[in-house]
């Protein structure tokens, strides 16, 4: 038997008798072969973060320039300005502005790495690791696991076309 088919039936099993519940996930799939969706949307997402597993449908990657179906349901809490969603796959931050405008972000936290623990209010990012805030201006932008604690998120120039949304990443 191979060793992930080994570890995908037998670890779960294993890992919830010795641990509980909670350790459950450490043998699941990697990231790399899910994503991860949220919103901030009246509670309509489970996890407080902007974080739900779901399918890649709807998401369109060629070389740096990715496309979302708008009309797929995994982007239904996008529909008030404030709701975001977090495209771990892809690594992107996706911000409704507006009924014609959507920002996308780099969800990698600029002060740690994190990318799963984003909340979003008073036109800042904030991430659940350490509390730190960053703008969406544009400006100041820091890199990835910089150190910083403060700043802008790495923003993507963005256009929306009926119910395309191209994000191109540079």
């Amino acid at each position: 038997m191979e060793r992930r088919k080994f570890l995908q039936n037998t670890c779960p099993t294993v890992t919830f008798a010795f641990f509980g519940l909670s350790f459950v996930q450490a043998c699941s799939k990697s990231d790399d072969e899910s994503s991860s969706y949220g919103s901030n949307t009246n509670g309509n997402s489970s996890d407080p973060y902007g974080n739900d597993s779901q399918t890649t449908n709807g998401i369109t990657e060629s070389g740096n320039t990715i496309t979302l179906d708008l009309t797929n349901s995994n982007f239904s809490n996008l529909t008030s300005p404030g709701d975001f969603v977090n495209l771990t796959t892809v690594d992107l931050l996706v911000l409704r502005i507006s009924n014609s405008e959507f920002r996308a972000f780099d969800n990698c936290c600029p002060h740690n790495g994190s990318k799963n623990a984003w909340s979003y209010s008073n036109e800042k990012f904030q991430c659940a690791t350490h509390g730190n805030s960053f703008s969406i201006d544009g400006n100041d932008a820091k890199e990835c696991n910089s150190g910083s604690t403060s700043g802008g998120l790495k923003k993507y120039s963005s256009s929306l076309s009926g119910d395309t949304l191209t994000i191109t990443k540079s």
